[in-house]
């Protein structure tokens, strides 16, 4: 497969030495998974709005673009356009499924409404490999979500492939560097769906692979270095992997400059608090200050049931603690002639993605439980506000981080509060705690603990269940096992677990964790349901 020679667009000013394709989002729901699939070939990816105007999109020096899918028809009233203008600058283009038609509507092709619709698995029939489809089978599996088809081609283009009920499936003109498949290459029910994509970029586009972890790295340390000079730095690390790897970073670019503060508020897993204080430390070598605030917080909780007031109630304490702890450290810095000007934030690119606005500089709640005071008059420093999770891990291990923090499982700013149906009392929490503990352990002596995305033990704490244990009658508390796999959070399906694993975490939670004689096993998907029970 020959690369075609790059145009005359480069690299977009936020990352001035990787070349950048804009992923144009029509409202889809993988237009996330495009970008990360995307960086997945080593080319840097940025998602904009569709109606971004041309020229601004020409401002920021693409290397190529891509038309994501979306949920409108291209007849629908109000339905997203894309200027023709866009076709005619000279940068490679991809079309994916509606950017696929709307390609085609632009250009003076033909979109109909065949009253046939493709959902799901199809078989796509390549006639003519071309650029995309060079070196692959002429027959594979394809995913589609689509009413409308593309049933003629523009003027210049020519059919790649098709499937029983969409004559055109995929064409291109190579010529103008212009794609489009009606298919979504993006998701893994395509089979050779990274092989399409990694053929767009590097054959059709001529983009440079180079958006590599160890370049990341190097890249961050300079812009941290150049945001904050000699300046002091404080960050609010909270155990999971977001402010870890933001402040292993930061720590990497400025030293001891750096100041963590790590507010426990009793509502971790088991062994967490602690792994942070030993292992975080051992491997970065930040100074820690560690807030020993769980009667606080469990004060502060007592007789409360209601999930969102708990929830603003930790929000509100978290806020105070961290805010003392900030005072107490900027006194001591002024003291010795200095002031810490800058905060740390763990925000990631989806956070940016979802605030609606790509230079938004607000405080990220701390994991939906609230944001820092507007008065702590701190700039804020986010060294991963371009990345994805996954990104994010791999780019902790880069940095040396242990492999418990790097791939420690999503967990909720709440903590275990919200994994407990009713009020919050130090005996729940004892409880929830070794249930929880002994999930992981299984899941992990099991190899499943990279596959699920979250598993853990919800208490249902107000409700008794009848058993009979050592030939006497209990009433003890249920306990819930919620296991899911997902790719990003916003949908989840429930982990089929093998019913030996199931029995064993069963029979352990039973036997280890006196006041629980019961484990039920959640098996609902998000949606209806959420991953969380609160």
């Amino acid at each position: 497969m020959n690369e075609s020679p790059r145009g005359s667009y480069g690299s977009t000013d936020a990352h001035p030495g990787y070349d950048t394709v804009l992923v144009i989002d029509f409202g889809a729901q993988y237009a996330q998974l495009i970008a990360r699939r995307v960086r997945e070939c080593h080319v840097y990816s940025e998602i904009v709005p569709w109606d971004m105007p041309v020229a601004e999109i020409l401002a920021r020096r693409p290397a190529a673009l891509i038309l994501s899918g979306g949920p409108k028809s291209v007849y629908s009233p109000g339905a997203p356009r894309v200027d023709p203008a866009l076709f005619s600058a000279g940068i490679p283009v991809l079309g994916i499924c509606y950017g696929h038609q709307v390609m085609a509507q632009a250009l003076e092709g033909t979109v109909a409404r065949t009253g046939t619709a493709e959902y799901g698995a199809t078989r796509l029939q390549v006639s003519d490999p071309g650029v995309l489809f060079d070196g692959l089978a002429v027959s594979q599996q394809v995913w589609m979500s689509h009413g409308d088809s593309v049933t003629a081609a523009p003027p210049g283009f020519r059919v790649t492939a098709s499937t029983p009920s969409t004559p055109v499936a995929a064409f291109e003109d190579p010529d103008r560097r212009l794609y489009g498949v009606q298919f979504h290459p993006e998701v893994v029910h395509s089979e050779r769906g990274m092989d399409v994509l990694r053929h767009f970029l590097l054959a059709g586009a001529g983009c440079r692979p180079s958006w590599t972890m160890l370049n990341i790295v190097d890249e961050a340390v300079a812009a941290v270095r150049k945001q904050v000079g000699s300046g002091r730095l404080i960050c609010g690390l909270s155990g999971g992997v977001d402010s870890a790897v933001a402040a292993a970073l930061v720590q990497r670019a400025v030293g001891d400059a750096l100041t963590c503060v790590f507010v426990d508020h009793g509502l971790l897993r088991a062994g967490e608090a602690e792994q942070v204080e030993r292992d975080f430390v051992a491997s970065t070598g930040v100074e820690l200050v560690h807030v020993k605030a769980a009667d606080r917080f469990a004060a502060a909780l007592a007789g409360v049931i209601d999930p969102e007031q708990k929830r603003k109630i930790i929000g509100r304490e978290f806020i105070r603690v961290f805010e003392e702890a900030a005072r107490e450290l900027d006194a001591r810095a002024e003291a010795e002639g200095a002031r810490i000007g800058f905060l740390v934030q763990g925000t990631l690119y989806p956070d940016v993605i979802e605030s609606g606005s790509p230079t938004a500089a607000k405080i990220k709640s701390h994991h939906n439980v609230g944001g820092l005071p507007d008065d702590l008059q701190f700039a804020l420093v986010e060294p991963l506000r371009t990345l994805f999770k996954d990104e994010v891990r791999h780019l902790g291990e880069e940095l040396g981080l242990p492999e418990e923090i790097v791939w420690r499982q999503p967990f909720p700013g709440p903590g275990l509060a919200v994994r407990i149906i009713g009020e919050v009392t130090p005996e729940r929490l004892d409880i929830v705690r070794a249930a929880d503990a002994v999930v992981r352990e299984e899941i992990r002596r099991a190899g499943l603990d990279r596959e699920i995305w979250q598993v853990f033990a919800v208490l249902l704490a107000d409700v008794r269940s009848v058993g009979v244990q050592g030939d006497e009658r209990t009433y003890g508390c249920p306990v819930v096992l919620r296991a899911v796999t997902s790719e990003d959070a916003m949908t989840a399906d429930w982990a089929r677990l093998p019913a030996a694993l199931l029995e064993r975490i069963s029979n352990r939670v039973v036997n280890e964790v006196p006041q629980v004689n019961r484990v039920v096993y959640d098996i609902t998907s998000k949606p209806p349901g959420t991953i969380e029970w609160e």
